[in-house]
């Protein structure tokens, strides 16, 4: 192999989606609900909701990596949605636009107590 020569391929595995003990498995995951909520560290921030909006929003964002953000909140926000997310840091602010991708209500128990929301932000 000369220095400009593709590393070589891998045979790629072969999975039988019909043997049984695969099937099992699959079966118990079928109700998961994974949720990695937690693992970040929650940060209050404002919403500004719409290209036009004035008025902000308190949320909750809760995970945040590359160009996705995770907000909780106490009301829904439709797919699609362009959101302004102001997160306070100490004395300056940074603003970041997100377009909503997905939004359900809580599956936690404390979510559906509380009436919290969680939307999928694609950060631009």
């Amino acid at each position: 192999m000369n220095r400009y020569s593709p590393p070589a391929q891998k045979p790629a595995n072969r999975v039988d989606w019909n043997d049984p003990h695969l099937e099992s498995l699959l079966r118990k995951t079928e109700k998961w609900k994974l949720d990695n909520r937690g693992v970040y560290p929650a940060q209050e921030v404002q919403i500004h909701i719409g290209w036009g909006a004035a008025a902000c929003k308190p949320a909750l964002l809760v995970w945040e990596r590359d160009q996705a953000m995770v907000l909780e909140t106490c009301f829904p926000i439709a797919q699609g949605e362009h959101v302004r997310v102001d997160c306070y840091l100490g004395e300056g602010v940074r603003v970041v636009w997100g377009v909503v991708v997905e939004g359900r209500e809580g599956y936690r128990a404390e979510d559906q107590a509380n009436g919290v929301h969680v939307h999928w932000l694609h950060v631009r």
